[in-house]
C-alpha cells in the first residue's frame, strides 16, 4: 500500500514550542489529521491548537515524555499507515507530501520515507559508508538514517516485525538525541530499507522548537542529554568498551573546561559540567533522567 493523504497523519512532539508550531502546522494539508504531544502539559496550548484547527488533536501526557517516548505515545493516536514525524520547527514546502506520495508509489517495501531538507549544508541523512554509488538527485535514494525531525514511518509494515509490534517504534531510553539512529538502525537490521526523496523538501529551523526564554536551561539539558545519549547508543550497538572509548576525550575535555570556567565564566561552567554529568551517569547506568528546570504550567 502507496501513501495518500487520507493515509497519513502527523505526530510532532513540542514542547513550550508555541513560537513556531503554529508555521509548522498551516505548512501541513488542512486535510491530514495532526497529532501533538504537548510535553509541557499547558492545558492553555492544546484548547488553543484544538479551537484553531480542526486537524489537530492536542495530547497532554502525565508527565514530560521527551522525543523517544513522546513520539511512541503519540503513534498510539494513529490509525493510519503511515505516520509523519515532524518536529515544531519544521515547516513543509508547497509540494513536499505530494512528492513524497508519487516516489512512494515506485518504491519497493520500505520502513521509512523522507523529504531532504532544504539546507544542503547541513544533510539530514547519512549514507552507508560502502556506498560509492552517485546519488540521482531527481530519484529517491537508499540511506542509512535520517534525522528524526522529519520522517514517514510504514507503520503497517514496520508492526509486521517484533521489534515494533507493541509501538515501541522508539527506544524510550532516550530522553532526546540518537533516538531515531537506534530506529534506522533496527530497520536496518530487519532488512527494511529507508529513502530520502530528493524532490520533497522541508526548512528546519534547528534548534528552535523551544521557546527563546528558556534557552540557558534548554542548553543544559541539551549538553546532558547529547552526553547520555551518545553512550548509551553506542553500548546498546557497539558494546560498553566502544562507549567508553567513544565518549571519553569528549568527557574529559568537559572536565578540564568546568575547571577553566568555574573561573572565568559560570555560564559555560554549568553548560560543561551538565556535559560530564550525562557522560558520568550514562556510565553508571543510571536512566537518562534530566530534566529541564521550567515551570511547566
Amino acid at each position: 500500500m502507496t501513501i495518500s493523504i487520507k493515509n497519513l497523519s502527523v505526530v510532532i512532539v513540542s514542547f513550550h514550542s508555541q513560537e513556531v508550531i503554529d508555521d509548522c502546522i498551516k505548512s501541513i494539508s488542512n486535510e491530514i489529521q495532526i497529532i501533538v504531544v504537548e510535553n509541557s502539559r499547558n492545558k492553555t496550548v492544546k484548547s488553543t491548537l484544538e479551537s484553531k484547527y480542526k486537524n489537530v488533536k492536542c495530547i497532554l501526557p502525565s508527565e514530560n515524555l521527551g522525543m523517544g517516548a513522546g513520539n511512541n505515545f503519540g503513534l498510539t493516536f494513529v490509525q493510519t499507515d503511515f505516520a509523519f514525524i515532524l518536529n515544531p520547527d519544521v515547516t513543509l514546502e508547497k509540494n513536499t507530501i505530494e512528492e513524497i506520495i508519487s516516489a512512494s508509489k515506485n518504491l519497493e517495501i520500505f520502513g521509512l520515507i523522507a523529504p531532504i531538507s532544504s539546507n544542503s549544508t547541513y544533510p539530514n541523512y547519512k549514507i552507508f559508508k560502502k556506498n560509492n554509488s552517485t546519488i540521482n538527485k531527481k530519484a529517491p535514494f537508499r540511506v542509512e538514517s535520517v534525522d528524526g525531525f522529519a520522517m514517514i514511518l510504514n507503520i503497517k509494515k514496520l508492526k509486521q516485525l517484533d521489534h515494533f509490534r507493541e509501538n515501541n517504534f522508539f527506544d524510550e531510553n532516550f530522553f532526546m538525541y540518537l533516538e531515531n539512529d537506534d530506529l534506522c538502525k533496527r530497520i536496518n537490521n530487519n532488512n527494511y530499507k529507508i529513502f530520502i526523496v530528493p524532490t520533497s523538501k522541508i526548512n528546519h529551523l534547528g534548534g528552535k522548537a523551544v521557546s527563546k526564554k528558556y534557552k540557558e536551561q534548554i542548553e543544559l539539558s541539551r549538553n546532558w542529554h547529547w552526553m547520555w545519549s551518545k553512550f548509551y547508543f553506542n553500548k546498546k550497538h557497539r558494546g560498553f568498551l566502544i562507549a567508553i572509548l567513544n565518549s571519553f576525550p569528549t568527557f574529559l575535555s568537559a572536565v578540564i573546561k568546568f575547571a577553566l570556567y568555574s573561573i572565568l565564566n559560570h555560564k559555560k561552567k554549568d553548560v560543561y559540567f551538565h556535559r560530564a554529568s550525562g557522560f558520568f551517569n550514562a556510565l553508571l547506568g543510571k536512566k537518562s533522567y534530566y530534566r529541564p528546570k521550567i515551570n511547566n504550567q
